[in-house]
């Protein structure tokens, strides 16, 4: 199984590896120390993690850039054609139906870390609080 040092998991998450440490100590995250004593995190819990963490907590900070979103693979839904994958890349939920032998040739399942590239004729801009806005 996938397991992640505490700074991967910081990582994928969009935290510092001091925020990953505090949720550990406190319990909402769980780790085993590994044969050197460092606090290693299972994949499949950090993935579970992750999507209880989506949209409940702020994002800040983050660039789509490139439109390219690394994060950890949440959710993997598969029928005989198409699979639906779902990936927690820090606070955000990106979804993408891919064909069925794509998820599988890729080796998609809840833990792996994988690269949600994202390209759009059409992007919404939102704006979250008017009080910021310069004019309003």
């Amino acid at each position: 199984m996938t397991t992640f040092r505490i700074s991967e998991a910081a990582a994928l998450l969009g935290v510092s590896s001091d925020t990953v440490r505090r949720w550990v100590d406190a319990g909402r995250l769980s780790a085993q120390r590994d044969e050197h004593g460092h606090r290693r995190v299972d994949g499949a819990d950090l993935a579970a993690f992750a999507r209880d963490r989506i949209g409940t907590e702020g994002g800040g900070g983050y660039s789509s850039a490139r439109n390219r979103f690394r994060g950890i693979v949440t959710e993997v839904v598969r029928d005989a054609v198409m699979a639906q994958v779902e990936i927690a890349a820090g606070p955000f939920r990106v979804v993408s139906l891919m064909s069925r032998q794509a998820a599988d040739e890729l080796g998609l399942e809840p833990g792996v870390v994988a690269l949600a590239v994202v390209k759009s004729t059409n992007v919404v801009v939102e704006i979250p609080d008017r009080e910021h806005v310069a004019g309003s």
